[in-house]
């Protein structure tokens, strides 16, 4: 399930809306509908079952918990056009593993709007601690992948007292813009066009099922309830995947994401926080347990094993960096099994560490 979606949420930039375009669904409209009727009431099931929102300055957020509210409790922040069931098939193995899964919805994914006034990667912080008083909740491992890993970073800079831990996946650890740095100007541009070659314009459909239809995975079987996290209605009342989110990245242009690199004091804030976030010195300090999941291949989005290396020997106390040899960049979609196995064994180091029953 879902498999069409993670190769396009891989790269920051390539839209999630290419997807509908190419991607049509060989199931003819009437047979699939019954489907999507299905699809809608496990939907309004697991969300009556799992689902909360917190109204906090931000707006309304969206999370889902999952397992034990007596287990470690993790917060975990999706990536870039995911939402909070990004998790999903883990859940069970995190559950086991000792976890309560807390998964937000941050701006624009899933059903988190887009708040009308400037956001910032701290304001999705906010939002987070806002949860865990709602929980009453003192302290959490907190972890996210890719964009959710600068989240995670975010967060345990402004509330260090609220943190048992933190898990890193592919994101946060290193200041985002370093390997873009280091490239000669035409070097980068190339790179940028690369990102850009195969982008299409967000698509807009009449219905709701319509856009359910264009994602549908036709080589998989049930209702594929997930996939309505990312659909959402238009200011226009039409329907879209994920509407509105490469606008907030400031990204839906070669021009945006050259500014976000070379001039982020000049974009929008949540841009601009993605941009200049440092992790060298939000860890300078660190005092709990880090987990870095950290995947090596030919194409490496964010190659930083060597400044990740160079982080952990800093704190060789606090920090496990482990090294995903010929893996994209979504870890825990092709190595689940060794992701839950690491997040598992961190489990039990974040009990010990914190004297947790």
């Amino acid at each position: 399930m879902l498999k069409a979606f993670y190769p396009l949420a891989i790269s920051l930039m390539v839209s999630v809306y290419a997807l509908a375009q190419q991607n049509p669904s060989s199931i003819e409209r009437t047979e699939l509908q019954a489907t999507y009727l299905a699809a809608k009431v496990e939907f309004a099931r697991f969300e009556k079952t799992h689902g909360h929102f917190i109204t906090t300055p931000n707006g309304r957020i969206h999370y889902i918990t999952l397992g034990n509210s007596s287990g470690i409790p993790l917060v975990w922040s999706h990536g870039s056009l995911t939402n909070a069931l990004e998790l999903m098939s883990l859940a069970d193995g995190l559950v086991k593993a000792g976890y309560y899964l807390i998964a937000i919805d941050y701006y624009g994914h899933g059903q988190t709007p887009i708040p009308a006034h400037d956001v910032s990667l701290y304001h999705v912080a906010d939002d987070i601690k806002a949860i865990l008083d709602k929980l009453a909740i003192k302290k959490a491992v907190i972890g996210g992948w890719s964009r959710g890993g600068m989240i995670s970073t975010a967060f345990y800079d402004a509330y260090p007292e609220r943190v048992l831990g933190l898990i890193l996946e592919d994101g946060g650890s290193v200041s985002p813009n370093t390997h873009y740095h280091e490239m000669e100007p035409s070097q980068l541009d190339k790179r940028i066009g690369e990102l850009f070659k195969d982008r299409l314009p967000e698509t807009i459909f009449d219905s709701e099922f319509d856009a359910y239809r264009s994602i549908y995975d036709t080589t998989q079987k049930g209702t594929q309830f997930e996939l309505l996290a990312w659909i959402r209605p238009t200011q226009n009342g039409k329907w879209a995947i994920s509407p509105g989110v490469l606008a907030l990245f400031n990204m839906k242009t070669p021009e945006q994401f050259r500014d976000n690199i070379l001039h982020p004091t000049r974009v929008p804030l949540f841009a601009e926080s993605m941009s200049i976030l440092e992790p060298k010195i939000v860890y300078r300090n660190l005092a709990v347990p880090l987990l870095i999941i950290d995947p090596t291949s030919a194409d490496d989005l964010f190659p930083f094993e060597t400044e990740n290396a160079a982080l952990q020997k800093q704190h060789p106390a606090f920090i496990e960096h482990k090294v995903y040899p010929n893996t994209g960049h979504n870890v825990h979609y092709e190595r689940p099994a060794q992701f839950l196995n690491d997040v598992a064994s961190f489990a039990r180091r974040i009990k010990s560490f914190n004297r947790l029953k």
